[in-house]
């Protein structure tokens, strides 16, 4: 007995042992998953992978993480839903990384996701350089070492004074700009205007030094402290100034206290004489006290020289303990961490209050079309008769005067050029202050008509974008000062950066030996949390890229790099398929930070699709054989090589070469209709033109921030919309010069990977409309006539038969204050969504909600001799989804299936309008629709892509057009025709490597996905 329990034990800390796994479609399945190892589970789509990782693994996990909390949150427990499991054990720490970017602030970047901007707030607060505002000058704190350091460096035996001020000055901080800062002092009230105007005439023109009581005071105490000589410098600046004593009160007459109480250039303050040294390395110690007594006394210590000849002149070294400009003397406060925060009013920019952009005048529309020139007429308004005359010419003789043409494009001109336009400077008031005259004029209706046209989110004039206020942009870091070339940035700078240009700034920063005691961990975590981004393939993204831009792969590989900077030992981690979006060059590095995320003591369990990453795994999980009621079976597990000889694997077969998606034997070729876009010129692209032929399937590849979404999204459909007259898609004019061939096309539609639905109630059966037949078949049945039901007794998005608690959600929300919000089971309905009287209909003995628990599959084989239903249902299993159930919530389809549900609406347009045309060639015409399709691979099998394949077919048949931006080489390989863009991601991108058929690809060495795509043109063997 206690042999077995030992066993027990060893397998619980060396695995994680599940046994009897049922939930969803898993058939009571037992799985061991090895601890600090990379496990793989594969499997078609809906063969229970997720079910298994996320819903059962994971699920787990956070249910007893929320048993070990307070009471409160303990008041759940018995109604959050239990994973379907006998047994669990050896479970550690569980963390998901999802696929999905629920990222919706405005404010949250790359930097801020990953806490390298957290990092950097304090690098920049302990080791910066504080820029003066006023005159350019360093801002700076003495210490005693460095004056010693200066002083002795001049020449031996020079005579100096050591001075400090009679009486401390008062230092006056320079106020933050913007709307001031509660400091926490009390501030004096102010006095009413009466009085103070009264004081004002009173005020004499001549300031006096008061001498009396204060000055008495401290002179006495000076001198009761061993001190009795003053000195002040002479009207002649060259001179070696007035040494008095002050033991009697008439030698005070000698000194003019009336030109020490000014505070202009002519100022001459009185010192008191704390040593008189000849410079020397022996008078070091004598030196520090000197230098310690005047910061004692006055906070400041002054050495005068004393020239030996009368044609030298004397300098004068002033060294002071506050933190202030080293020209002007101006004080400034010490920067520390929230001064960098655009999340906090201390350090925001006071204009756009740290959003980076303000309701002003729109660039974009002020000049929409930067391909014009200024002679030309870009500056729109400036185009309008009333303002062409004045304004127009102003502007070309101000342009003339300072050098910039007025005959190139707009884009073509310098940023400097730009903004003098857009700003002005001297008697030209530019663009800004043309608008800023209208303002003036607002009253009038047809002037505030004319303003709300250029009207729109606009760059912040104050920060420029740059969230900060100015205190915090004049903090710098210098990268290698001993470099040939040291770059000078600010944290708004370092931020702009891409990570590889981030990666070089940062290693190429040396820090002094008492910064790197201070801050020299600080510099080392943003090294390896930049190092960990670029690692996992995202190293063309800015760092301050806002998050809510992020597709759901990118957002999901931040995650996975923040954290690996963690350190976390000890957990679980659960992935969900983290190579999506990424190109097949760089998923070897996304490997190898899994390695490393493993090699540090964690547990990796991947839910994944891609062989590269699947043929990297220590341990890997076969689920299927099909999917839905036909999966949830372990049908592998091991080593990859068990797996792939196992003769029941459908993945080993795909691995092994016995399974595999052919190459076409012949490609439909371009013919004369085609789409020709010049001159995309936003973001990183750079005037690009291409030809898109038309007819067949198009794949736009490229490695991850080539530009291949920019292109696609916002440069082409946008186009192609407005050029139809499909809705509003904004100015784009600005993006590309010319776009012809539209008149091929009748239609286009974006099947892409956003949401069908936000709500629990939004579901595949009513995006394809398939519930609408299937209601009026319920009410249509016997117990619904005699309960006088309707079909929209059925529906559960409004009132009538749906639950009233749930309201048709079939869940409720419960906040719980310290988590996310929990979703659980209306107690009502039960999860069903109906009254109970609607759930009496039944038809074959099922009433509504089973039918909408039912597969996809499965709903085929019960409605059958339903045609207007089974039509509906078969293109959701023609395009691989015939493993979702017909209800199953939007909210819970990952981005890859709502995109294939979508593509399955417009299969079931395509069949229907076949259906009615007599011919192939009236069904062309017919259609003559470009279907935009961005990774429709995502969340595919092998198995899975050949069906996808022939859902292309179809659609191209119907008369489409197909383009696709892909990664997954298989639907590469079988395309007609290819757009690779590249070569490098972000600013290495952005232009046309490549176009022609896979095999021409494939030859062209400049093609990073050539390089790749050639192996899989030649068949596998299977040996």
């Amino acid at each position: 007995m206690n042999t077995v329990d030992t066993n027990e034990v060893l397998t619980a800390q060396s695995h994680i042992t599940i046994r009897g796994a049922r939930t969803h479609n898993l058939k009571g399945i037992d799985v061991d998953i090895p601890h600090n190892a990379l496990t793989v589970v594969s499997g078609v789509s809906g063969s229970g992978k997720s079910s298994l990782a996320f819903d059962t693994v994971y699920a787990e996990g956070q249910r007893r993480y929320v048993e070990s909390l307070s009471a409160y949150a303990r008041q759940f427990l018995e109604r959050i839903e239990k994973p379907d499991v006998e047994h669990m054990d050896g479970l550690a720490p569980a963390i998901a990384i999802k696929q999905k970017n629920q990222t919706r602030n405005p404010r949250s970047t790359v930097a801020t996701a990953t806490e390298i901007y957290d990092y950097l707030r304090l690098l920049y607060a302990r080791c910066g350089t504080v820029t003066c505002l006023h005159c350019g000058g360093t801002v700076r704190r003495d210490t005693v070492d460095e004056i010693v350091t200066r002083v002795l460096a001049q020449p031996e035996s020079t005579r100096v004074y050591a001075l400090f001020p009679i009486q401390r000055r008062e230092i006056k901080l320079e106020p933050m700009q913007g709307p001031a800062i509660s400091t926490g002092e009390i501030e004096p009230e102010p006095k009413p205007k009466r009085a103070a105007k009264s004081a004002k005439k009173k005020e004499p023109t001549t300031p006096a030094f008061d001498i009396t009581e204060a000055l008495k005071e401290r002179l006495a105490e000076l001198r009761r402290r061993g001190y009795n000589r003053l000195w002040q410098a002479d009207a002649d600046p060259n001179s070696p100034g007035h040494m008095v004593e002050f033991s009697t009160p008439e030698s005070l007459l000698e000194l003019d206290f009336a030109a020490a109480a000014r505070t202009d250039e002519t100022a001459r303050p009185i010192y008191v004489l704390a040593d008189r040294l000849a410079l020397s390395p022996d008078i070091r110690s004598r030196l520090v006290d000197a230098i310690e007594t005047g910061y004692r006394e006055s906070g400041e210590i002054v050495f005068r020289s004393l020239p030996r000849e009368n044609t030298e002149a004397p300098q004068t070294l002033r060294f002071s303990t506050a933190f202030e400009c080293s020209s002007c003397h101006r004080a400034y406060r010490e920067p520390e961490p929230r001064l960098f925060s655009f999340n906090n009013p201390y350090g925001a920019c006071p204009r756009c209050q740290g959003f980076g952009n303000t309701i002003d005048f729109d660039p974009n529309l002020v000049i929409p079309d930067p391909s014009k020139s200024l002679e030309a007429g870009a500056i729109d308004p400036w185009t309008k008769p009333k303002y062409r005359s004045p304004w127009h010419a102003e502007m070309k003789r101000a342009a003339k005067a300072e050098g910039i043409p007025t005959n190139v494009p707009w884009y073509d001109l310098t940023d400097a050029q730009q903004r003098f336009i857009y700003d002005g400077r001297g008697t030209y008031p530019g663009i800004r202050g043309f608008f800023e005259a209208l303002e003036r004029k607002k009253y009038k209706l047809h002037v505030r008509v004319f303003l709300s046209k250029y009207r729109g989110y606009a760059t912040c004039p104050e920060c420029r974008g740059q969230r900060l206020r100015p205190e915090a942009r004049a903090v710098m870091l210098t990268s290698d000062p001993d470099a040939c070339n040291p770059s000078t940035r600010n944290i708004c700078e370092a931020s702009a950066l891409t990570i590889t240009e981030a990666r070089d700034f940062f290693n190429a920063l040396k820090l002094t030996p008492s910064q790197e005691q201070i801050a020299g961990k600080v510099l080392e975590e943003v090294r390896q949390r930049i190092r960990f981004l670029e690692q996992v393939g995202l190293e063309y993204l800015t760092l301050d890229r806002l998050a809510s831009t992020l597709s759901g792969g990118e957002s999901q590989r931040i995650q996975l790099a923040t954290s690996l900077g963690s350190r976390l030992v000890g957990a679980l981690y659960v992935l969900d398929e983290p190579s999506i979006g990424l190109h097949t060059r760089d998923t070897a590095r996304l490997i190898r930070i899994m390695e490393e995320l493993r090699d540090l003591g964690n547990t990796i369990l991947v839910v994944e699709h891609d062989p590269d990453v699947i043929r990297s795994a220590d341990h890997l999980l076969d689920l299927g054989p099909g999917a839905g009621e036909l999966g949830g079976k372990l049908l592998a597990a091991g080593t990859v090589d068990e797996v792939r000889n196992n003769p029941n694997s459908i993945t080993g077969k795909y691995l092994s070469g016995r399974a595999q998606i052919a190459v076409p034997k012949l490609r439909r070729e371009p013919g004369r209709e085609k789409l020709t876009l010049k001159g995309a010129r936003i973001h990183n692209l750079r005037g690009v033109d291409i030809e898109i032929p038309l007819g067949l399937l198009c794949c736009v590849t490229g490695v991850s921030g080539s530009g291949k979404s920019t292109l696609v999204h916002q440069v082409l459909y946008r186009a192609l919309l407005q050029a139809l007259g499909q809705g509003d898609s904004g100015d784009i004019s600005n993006t590309y010069r010319e776009l012809s061939g539209t008149h091929f096309l009748n239609d286009v539609v974006l099947v892409d990977q956003s949401p069908i639905g936000r709500t629990p109630r939004s579901n595949p059966v009513t995006y394809i409309k398939a519930f609408d037949p299937i209601r009026e078949l319920y009410a249509a049945q016997p117990d619904a006539r005699r309960k006088n039901l309707t079909a929209g007794s059925f529906s559960f998005n409004v009132p009538g038969g749906r639950c009233d608690v749930c309201e048709g959600d079939g869940t409720v929300t419960v906040e719980m204050q310290f988590l996310a919000d929990v979703e659980l089971p209306c107690e009502e309905c039960n999860g069903t969504r109906y009254k109970a009287s609607i759930l009496e209909v039944k038809y074959k003995g099922k009433n509504i909600h089973d039918v909408l628990n039912m597969t996809v599959r499965e709903a085929i084989t019960f409605f059958a001799g339903h045609p207007k239903i089974v039509d509906k249902l078969a293109v959701l299993d023609e395009v691989g989804l015939g493993y979702v159930r017909l209800g199953q919530s939007a909210t819970t389809l990952s981005g890859g299936e709502a995109q294939r549900v979508k593509l399955a609406q417009h299969l079931a347009t395509v069949r229907s309008s076949s259906s009615t045309s007599s011919n192939g060639q009236s069904r062309r015409a017919a259609s003559r629709i470009l279907y935009i399709l961005d990774e429709p691979t995502t969340g595919l099998h092998f198995e899975d892509v050949a069906k996808l394949l022939a859902a292309f077919r179809k659609l191209i048949d119907g008369g489409g057009s197909l383009l696709v931006i892909e990664h997954n080489l298989d639907v590469i390989k079988s395309a007609d025709w290819i757009i690779d863009m590249g070569p490098e991601g972000g600013s290495g991108g952005g232009q046309i490597v490549a176009t022609g058929t896979p095999e021409e690809i494939a030859a062209n060495p400049k093609s990073h996905t050539g390089h790749w795509l050639a192996p899989v043109l030649k068949p596998i063997s299977t040996n």
